[in-house]
This record gives C-alpha cells, sequence and structure tokens, in this order.
C-alpha cells in the first residue's frame, strides 16, 4: 500500500526474510498509528486521548518463556541457568520460519529507531509488528532517528513481534504457546503468544545489556534525574519498587525512568519513553505521571474504563494489578533534553522489604553498594509477573537479574569501577512496609520516602547523627526533616518487638544464604561487610 506519511528504508524486509502480501507501514507517527489502531479495533480512545488496549490472559512478563540461543558466541559468555535459559539453533530456526511465515501474512508496521541516547553506544533496532498499536509502543519507547537518517537505515537488530503466531512446545522447545528469543549470532529477536507489550521494550534492553560492559558501559536497571544544580543521581530498584514514581520528582530534571547506561562520560538513557505503573496512581502523589494518562499519544495497557462514558478508573486493579503507561518521555514536563546526566552524585537502591524490617534509609560504603547490588533483595509486586497475586521477597542481582545475560558479578565489578571513579554516595531505601510485615503493617507513605530522598539528595543527611542497625549492619540516620523519629528506626515502629526481631533474623538469614552464590567471585572487603544472621 502505498502512503506518503511512510519513510521507509531502502534495506527493506527482504532482508529478514520477509515476503509480505498485504500492506505495509513504514515510520508511521503517533496520530497515524492510533488512527489506524481504532479502525482495526485495536484499541479506544478514553475521554482525554489516551488509546486503552487490552492485553488478554497475559498481563505481565512471562520470565519462563524466555530463551537465548546457545552457540559459539554466547556458550561462554551468558550467565546459562533459570534466568538465562539456552534454546539450540535448529529449534530457533524452526520456530523462525514459523514466525516469518506467519508475518508475511499479515498487515505489517516497522519503526526504525535507535535504543541509547549515546550515539557511541546505541544500536539501531527495527521492530516489526502485525499490530498498529504496539508499533506505536515502539516508537513511545525508544528515540527517533532525523528523518534524514530513514531511508538508508540499516538495524543492528531486528525485533519481530508477532502476538497471534504461537510457539508449538513439543516441537520449538519452548515451555508454552508463548515465546521471546534472542539470536546474538542471527541479531534477531522474535516475540509471539502474548500482546504484553513490555516484552518489546525488556528484549531490546536485555540486547544492550549483554554488548555494553565489553565496551566498558554499566548497563542498568534504573532511572535517572539530575538537579538544578546539575548533580544526578540514579535509582536502581524492581518494577513496583518505585523507581519511575520516585525519579519522576518535579523539582529534578527527568534522564529516564527505567534503563541507562553509565559510561566514562556519564549517564544515559536507553528509551525516548516512559513505562510507568498507573495502578491507584493519583494526581496528589505523582502528578507528572498522571497528567501523561490523559494525552493522546499515551497507550494505556489493561486500564479499565467505562464504556459509555470512556473515563478512566485507574484504582481498579479487575484486570491486573500491572496496568500500565507508555508515553513519550516529553511528556514529562522537566525532562533533560538529549537524555544525557554527568557522573552521578548519588546512587539509590530501592527495595520492597514485605517484612518490614529494613529501615526506610540508610547510607552505604562502597562495598556495602556492591553488596546490595549483587543481592537486590526486593518483592515482586502484585501483577508484575504471571502468578503473583501479592508481594513475594525476592532476590534479583543487579536489581534486574531478568535482564541480565552476564553474570551479576561482571556489573557488580563495573559498578564497583564506576563508585570509586565517581566518588558517588550510595544510599539503601526501603519503600516496602513499616510496623510490621506485608499483611499486619502499611505500605511506607510516599511522602516520608520523597522526604528522606530529599534529605538525602539536597546534603541534609550528611550532618545529623547515625547510629549502625544490628541486624543488617547499616548506618540509618536518627533525624530527618518531616519524616517522625519513629519511622527511621523499623523496631520502633512495631507493636510486637519480640516479632520484630525475630523478623529481622529470618530476613537476615535469606540474605546470608543468598549471598553465597557470590563469595568466591567478590573481594575480602564485600565479604567482611556481608549480613550474617546472628551478628
Amino acid at each position: 500500500m502505498k502512503n506518503e506519511r511512510c519513510i521507509s528504508s531502502s534495506h527493506g524486509l527482504e532482508n529478514h526474510g520477509l515476503d509480505p502480501k498485504k500492506d505495509t507501514f513504514w515510520n508511521l507517527n503517533s496520530t497515524d498509528l492510533i488512527e489506524i489502531s481504532i479502525r482495526r479495533k485495536e484499541g479506544t480512545l478514553s475521554k482525554d486521548g489516551a488509546l486503552v488496549c487490552i492485553t488478554g490472559k497475559h498481563t505481565g512478563r512471562s520470565p519462563n518463556d524466555k530463551f537465548i540461543v546457545k552457540d559459539r558466541i554466547t556458550e561462554d559468555t551468558i550467565d546459562w541457568g533459570k534466568v538465562n535459559s539456552s534454546i539450540t539453533a535448529d529449534k530457533f530456526d524452526l520456530l523462525h520460519k514459523k514466525v516469518l511465515s506467519h508475518l508475511s501474512s499479515k498487515d505489517l508496521f516497522i519503526q526504525d529507531c535507535y535504543a541509547g541516547a549515546d550515539q557511541n553506544n546505541r544500536l539501531k533496532v527495527r521492530v516489526v509488528t502485525e499490530s498498529a498499536w504496539h508499533n506505536l509502543f515502539a516508537r513511545n519507547m525508544f528515540i527517533q532517528p532525523g528523518i534524514e537518517y530513514l531511508t538508508n537505515f540499516i538495524p543492528d537488530f531486528t525485533v519481530l513481534h508477532a502476538p497471534s503466531c504461537h510457539a508449538e512446545k513439543e516441537i520449538h522447545g519452548t515451555n508454552s504457546e508463548v515465546f521471546v528469543l534472542v539470536n546474538f549470532s542471527k541479531k534477531l529477536v522474535i516475540i509471539g503468544g502474548t500482546i504484553y507489550a513490555g516484552e518489546i521494550k525488556k528484549s531490546v534492553f536485555s540486547l544492550l545489556n549483554y554488548i555494553l560492559p565489553e565496551k566498558g558501559v554499566l548497563p542498568m536497571h534504573c532511572s535517572a534525574n539530575i538537579s538544578a544544580e546539575g548533580k544526578s543521581a540514579i535509582f536502581f530498584g524492581l518494577s513496583g519498587t518505585g523507581k519511575t514514581t520516585l525519579s519522576a520528582d518535579s523539582n529534578r530534571e527527568l534522564i529516564g525512568d527505567d534503563e541507562h547506561g553509565w559510561s566514562e562520560h556519564g549517564v544515559f538513557n536507553f528509551e525516548g519513553g516512559c513505562y510507568a505503573k498507573v495502578i491507584k496512581l493519583s494526581q496528589e502523589a505523582e502528578p507528572e505521571i498522571f497528567s501523561a494518562t490523559k494525552r493522546f499519544g499515551t497507550i494505556l495497557e489493561n486500564v479499565v474504563m467505562d464504556p459509555l462514558t470512556r473515563e478512566l478508573d485507574l484504582d481498579d486493579g479487575s484486570l491486573t494489578e500491572n496496568t500500565r503507561a507508555s508515553y513519550p518521555i516529553e511528556f514529562i514536563p522537566n525532562v533533560t533534553k538529549n537524555g544525557f546526566g554527568p557522573q552521578p552524585n548519588h546512587i539509590i537502591m530501592l527495595t520492597a522489604d514485605a517484612f518490614g524490617v529494613l529501615p526506610p534509609i540508610s547510607k552505604l560504603s562502597p562495598e556495602q553498594a556492591m553488596y546490595h547490588f549483587l543481592s537486590g533483595y526486593t518483592a515482586r509486586v502484585a501483577g508484575t509477573e504471571k502468578g503473583v497475586t501479592e508481594p513475594q521477597a525476592v532476590f534479583s542481582s543487579c536489581f534486574g537479574a531478568p535482564f541480565m545475560p552476564r553474570n551479576p558479578t561482571v556489573y557488580a565489578k563495573l559498578l564497583g569501577d564506576k563508585i570509586k571513579s565517581s566518588g558517588a554516595t550510595c544510599w539503601l531505601v526501603n519503600t516496602g512496609w513499616t510496623g510490621g510485615k506485608y499483611g499486619v503493617g502499611q505500605r511506607m507513605p510516599i511522602k516520608y520516602t520523597r522526604a528522606m530522598l530529599d534529605a538525602a539528595l539536597n546534603g541534609d543527611l550528611d550532618e545529623v547523627e547515625y547510629y549502625k542497625d544490628d541486624n543488617f549492619g547499616l548506618m540509618v540516620p536518627l533525624k530527618c526533616p518531616q519524616v517522625p523519629d519513629q519511622i527511621l528506626k523499623p523496631e520502633s515502629s512495631w507493636d510486637d518487638k519480640e516479632l520484630y526481631n525475630k523478623s529481622a533474623k529470618e530476613v537476615a538469614t535469606l540474605f546470608e544464604q543468598n549471598f553465597i552464590q557470590f563469595k568466591e567471585f567478590v573481594d575480602n572487603n564485600v565479604l567482611e561487610i556481608a549480613i550474617r544472621a546472628g551478628h
């Protein structure tokens, strides 16, 4: 189909083994893609203009359905195991052939884009989809090249997205009908069996997380922002810990909300957009993100909408607790223009402690920062992954194990080097529970978390007195502006002190058991500060 608004590349689809029998739409803008999405009944406009799309039974990532082809390139460089599962090249080729046949019979939408704001460390990515709204998602989440670069665009990697194509596990070697397969030799990702859009972005970032360490660049599952004085901060944390929320601060410019690289020149965003959780989102607590849910160009995934009035109900989690908004980063009013920031002054590690025993904020030594980076203690929040209906305490190394193909110690050593060279101050912040574990206590009020972060970032905690937590060896401030003293000391917020001590020992034991896997790979100075139950 001829479309004058399509800007196609001379490097055509035949280079990817595709022989489209129907229409192809190249690099359409957001408005065109939304119009087509509505016409094809892929989504519906809300009263305020956002595109509302429903993903069906798959409303979160499918971590057990992700595979990497094991071959001469990856055999000795991937950290094989439960997180990084292998598949043979032959099985990949079988499923790839099926995907090519499937997509060739569909209307196709193509977006050529960049992953990475740093031109020296970016990937040129082509995303081919069978639906217009998933192409809009790719356009929202990645960085658009200038029009002058599109006609001769040759991708470094290609993503073939075919949600209505299903794997046959007996034939293709998968665990289910869902598949997210990465082939580094063929520079190709194939996705199918799931409509959940997040698989597109996460697969691309897994590519960068594999490639960048060889260049001395630390890839990070983190958000980042910068103060008016030009001081930047990095926020580590898995989905649901507050990473996106806390970095969207009206007093600081946002660099990015989810994935970054840290090079010798500073921090750079991987993305051109944001993918924020919006369940129970309020205008008061998160005005920037709330405003984005009411914008034309935003995609709302699995958000409940009244079919008559088209009013959104952000509090309704009946479809999933993992409701999402995808929008261009410029929808956040105070965002950096180029996706860059200087060497970080502060590193924030966010955890959602479902046991309610970790202090709400504590200062970390460089060795403790490496320890907690490797540990990645947090909680899977309801709906982030299939089958998770309530918070579960987990350890996810590097605060992003599902997206880190290499051994976690590769990233931890890079982090240690970056901390030493930058002199950054490191903090551990608990956005989880206070006054008791999940089901007894309450989630830490966001106003207190923001007050503690503000105090850390602006230097108010530099001069206060600290005490050493007996269970975890953490240095905890005794005072913080706008935060009650009893909040700062977790045992003080519990009614049952004996139960607190018991729970703290249990969590310390979990830390100790989890870290056994890293003991032979880390320096003695990290081992010396490692958490041990009973110490």
